[in-house]
């Protein structure tokens, strides 16, 4: 007996039911576009109009939509010099064939510009200036970008192989191959993402950097361009920032309730540095816009140093750093601070000049929010001190320290299990965290130079709990998997030494599991820890006990 089929959604019930009042045709999924109908009904259009062009004879272009009544149809029929067929589908059925849709803009733009001898790999600056400008070059570079940004990508590669020009984009922080054009118009497509980035196409053999803003697929887009020379060629890589995205709540990001009321409350004392660890692409940038989200800019002077301005926050004054002309992070912190700030974000702690006049800042009664690359959130009181801030200054300055990595959530319409909006069940990401707030325990410890080590023990009692933890409440909760958290539990320096008897985490300094009660390790009578194989201590020299 076949099981009967899953009931509609409601929205596409709606839909379906006023097809059926309309006595229009209702069309089910997949929505495979009509080579000819293409060429008539522009790919843009059909977007704008939210309409799929399934077929095209000599007097009809049969489309289908998900809004019927739209009065903007009426316009359509005109402007393609065609009488209308109307079909209606689910909304899901028309993004559907829309992406088709899109993917065959693409490939037809590619086959035009495979065709065109004139862009082939040209050389001289005049004529790859109107290469860079030829229409089906202009029109295939703003379709990936828009087709990029629909996917929700942070970047765009553009990279040269022997036989294709390679398009790979990042989506939640995985690459993965999208196009592969002809190798002919790589220099030109370079050339063209250098327009508009205001780069000079004539120089080929070192590094750029340009950005442009422009509008794609509905949406604000701020983009960072770099191109590097490579075997006779160039890559292009393009960051794609939505500057209209709004800000997320702290809660939002991830961080547990606890975690994240703790947090505020160090935000509303109004004084201190305030830093996001991680590596590069862990979410710090925003992490540090969702605190600035949470002050109040009514009545507060906020102002950032950054470089570049990713996203525009009304009511703050955001000062774009420009080293080359002499405006560099020590040097506008200094400015600033001259500006009766209540408030500084520092896009980056790079340098220990920089370090030191944030620390000194917090010392006076302001709050700083900046970011620092470190493993961990104790690691950063370490790494300040061995960046030449005197100690007293970091044990003065920090108030708090949060750690954090990244990782793939499940997808919230299909629940992990796979659909048509998610890659195998996972969509979109959350933050793991770890929040170390300074007390009295941390201060002396750091004024006496205490080790990493030793700031990890003084923490965790102070209630910081470790990356891995967190991530392994994360899949409790449902939001992540295992396998998306395995890279943060695996690498996180505060989760301990793993017992080799019962697996469990413990502090790395100890030489017994402090769970099963055995040793982990062998160690000297001095307290040394004795590695494999060593017979005797290398402090001591006394004679070790047997493997």
């Amino acid at each position: 007996m076949p099981r009967p089929a899953p009931p509609q959604r409601t929205a596409d019930g709606d839909v379906r039911a006023l097809a059926t009042r309309l006595r229009l045709p209702w069309v089910r999924p997949p929505l495979v576009p009509d080579a000819r109908a293409i060429d008539l009904l522009s790919a843009d259009l059909a977007r704008a109009r939210r309409v799929v062009p399934l077929a095209l004879d000599a007097r009809t272009l049969t489309i289908a939509t998900a809004t019927p009544l739209d009065p903007g149809l009426a316009d359509l029929g005109f402007r393609v010099g065609r009488r209308l067929r109307v079909c209606v589908a689910s909304e899901v059925a028309i993004d559907q064939g829309l992406a088709v849709l899109q993917r065959d803009e693409i490939s037809r733009l590619a086959t035009i510009l495979e065709e065109r001898e004139d862009l082939a790999d040209v050389r001289d600056s005049a004529t790859l200036e109107r290469a860079a400008r030829a229409a089906p070059l202009v029109r295939l570079v703003d379709e990936i970008i828009a087709e990029a940004a629909r996917a929700r990508a942070s970047d765009i590669h553009v990279e040269p192989r022997t036989g294709s020009l390679d398009v790979r984009i990042r989506v939640d922080g995985l690459l993965r191959r999208a196009w592969s054009l002809p190798p002919t118009v790589r220099t030109a497509l370079v050339s063209r993402l250098k327009v508009m980035a205001g780069m000079d196409i004539a120089v080929r053999r070192r590094p750029q950097d340009g950005s442009l803003r422009m509008r794609a697929a509905g949406r604000e887009l701020a983009l960072r361009i770099s191109t590097i020379p490579t075997g006779g060629s160039e890559k292009a890589v393009v960051r794609v920032l939505e500057t209209d995205r709004p800000p997320l709540a702290l809660e939002e990001l991830g961080l547990a309730t606890p975690d994240a009321t703790r947090l505020a409350q160090v935000v509303e004392a109004g004084s201190g540095v305030i830093l996001a660890t991680g590596p590069t692409g862990s979410g710090k940038s925003s992490t540090l816009h969702a605190l600035l989200h949470s002050l109040d800019r009514e009545r507060r002077n906020v102002v950032t140093l950054e470089d570049p301005v990713e996203y525009r926050v009304p009511g703050v004054t955001q000062v774009q750093v420009d080293p080359k002309g002499g405006l560099t992070f020590p040097a506008a912190l200094r400015a600033v601070l001259r500006q009766d700030p209540d408030t500084v974000m520092v896009g980056e702690i790079r340098d220990a000049e920089t370090a030191r006049i944030a620390m000194a800042a917090a010392v006076t009664g302001h709050l700083v929010l900046s970011t620092l690359h470190t493993n961990d959130a104790p690691g950063a009181l370490t790494r300040l001190v061995q960046m030449g801030v005197p100690a007293y200054l970091v044990a003065g300055g920090v108030a708090a320290v949060l750690a954090q990595r990244l990782a793939r959530c499940r997808c919230d319409r299909c629940g992990g299990v796979g659909c048509d909006r998610c890659d195998a069940g996972l969509r979109g990401r959350t933050g793991v965290f770890q929040l170390l707030v300074m007390d009295d325990a941390l201060r002396d410890a750091i004024v006496a130079g205490a080790s990493t080590p030793t700031l990890r023990r003084l923490a965790r009692e102070a209630g910081m709990r470790s990356l891995a933890e967190d991530a392994r409440r994360q899949v409790a909760e449902g939001r992540t998997t295992p396998h998306e958290t395995a890279h943060v539990t695996r690498g996180d320096a505060s989760a301990g030494r793993s017992c080799p008897h019962c697996g469990r985490h413990g502090p790395s300094d100890s030489a017994g599991c402090p769970w099963c009660g055995l040793a982990t390790g062998r160690s000297c009578r001095c307290g040394r820890r004795l590695e494999p194989g060593w017979r005797w201590c290398p402090d001591c020299r006394l004679r070790g006990p047997p493997e």
